[in-house]
């Protein structure tokens, strides 16, 4: 059975912490950041947790997991 790829774009835009939930940075600092609240550019620094649905999808597209 041949190795499984890892989607590029999951490599670049999420993690997996050491008890295996995915982590990522919230939507919406790319540009535009005029018209963001002061409290939303504060909040969308950190890194955040995906829940765990979601998480599960993500780590379809990343067979061994990424450190």
């Amino acid at each position: 059975m041949p190795k499984l790829k890892t989607k590029s774009s999951v490599k670049k835009r999420f993690s997996l912490t050491a008890s295996g939930k995915v982590r990522m940075k919230p939507a919406g600092k790319r540009h535009g950041m005029i018209k963001r609240s002061s409290k939303m550019k504060r909040q969308a620094r950190a890194m955040t947790l995906m829940s765990k649905a979601d998480g599960l999808i993500i780590k379809g597209f990343m067979p061994y997991g990424i450190r």
